[in-house]
């Protein structure tokens, strides 16, 4: 967004913020900075509170388009102020000295799994390791509770302040998540069971089956936050294979979860993939999209790859 109009109001929100925040008793540095998030940037205003490290940031553009749909200015900035003090107030508590102590945080490691080509500059920032299309990047998760859960994605910069090499991280990671973010694969009547509440399902013709007769699974972590991270756990292959009962399909259902499809001649590629498109199409949020793309694990051979590379090794 580069017209004059919304920097003309970008500077005067800037600067009205701060004036109101300070009026109101709040001692803060306000800035505007450029927020890069895995399969998303965004321009916002970070309010930091004098003595912290941690800062609230907002979207300009919300606020803009908010303006633009017919709310005065003097509301925007109002609602502005009553976000950054709510962001204050609910900021995750931790301590910041650990960031640098990799002794501790290196239990609190979680795992993402993202696509690759939508986020090939933000890669360059972070350790990652590619699977496919997909690239496997680090969390940090600083607290988890019924309420959610706040992370930090490890960069570069920060593994290089901890003095700890990307092999040793991944090792690390490979070790610890599975601990803090456990796999779960359910069958996807019994998950949506767990979501809806079993009355509900029930009523929709959810009834739970046994393993062998579900058509789907659910893989994810008990939080469902970058449950899709499963995929690059050493032993989930096996874990999928053994509830599975053999080869399968594996469908992006988002960054959240991933879905699985026995691949036992029910379900053709070029369906599988419709489903996928169509879905992220009209369903998935864009900041929570994978891919479009379908996978294979071949339960035999041991190979994981993009469901068209399983087909032609199957036709060579």
């Amino acid at each position: 967004m580069t017209n004059i109009k919304y920097d003309l109001f970008k500077e005067k929100f800037e600067a009205d913020l701060k004036a109101k925040l300070n009026e109101q008793g709040a001692d803060v540095t306000v800035s505007v900075n450029t927020v890069n998030k895995l399969n998303e940037s965004y321009e916002a205003v970070t309010v930091t509170p004098k003595g912290s490290n941690i800062g609230v940031n907002i979207r300009i553009d919300n606020f803009y388009n908010a303006m633009e749909n017919g709310r005065s200015y003097d509301e925007v900035v109002d609602k502005a102020v009553e976000d950054v003090k709510s962001g204050i107030t609910q900021r995750p508590f931790f301590d910041i000295d650990s960031l640098s102590d990799y002794s501790q945080m290196k239990e609190k490691l979680s795992i993402e799994v993202v696509s690759a080509e939508s986020n090939k500059e933000m890669l360059e920032t972070v350790p990652h390791q590619n699977i496919e299309d997909m690239a496997v990047v680090y969390r940090f998760v600083l607290n988890s509770d019924d309420e959610g859960s706040a992370s930090i994605l490890v960069t570069n910069q920060l593994l290089e302040k901890m003095g700890v090499t990307p092999e040793q991280l991944h090792a690390d990671a490979m070790e610890n998540a599975p601990q803090t973010k456990p796999i779960e694969i359910k069958g996807i009547s019994e998950f949506m069971a767990d979501m809806m509440g079993v009355e509900h399902a029930e009523m929709m013709g959810l009834s739970p089956v046994a393993s062998e007769d579900e058509k789907m699974f659910v893989a994810t972590v008990p939080d469902k936050v970058h449950g899709a991270g499963v995929l690059a756990y050493p032993d989930f292959m096996d874990q999928a294979t053994k509830k599975v009962g053999g080869g399968f399909y594996i469908l992006p259902s988002s960054i959240h979860e991933l879905l699985i499809v026995p691949d036992n001649g029910e379900m053709k590629l070029k369906d599988l993939e419709a489903m996928v498109k169509e879905v992220n199409a009209t369903q998935v949020a864009p900041e929570d999209k994978l891919t479009d793309n379908v996978y294979h694990y071949d339960s035999q051979a041991k190979i994981f790859e993009l469901g068209e590379k399983f087909m032609a090794r199957q036709a060579g």
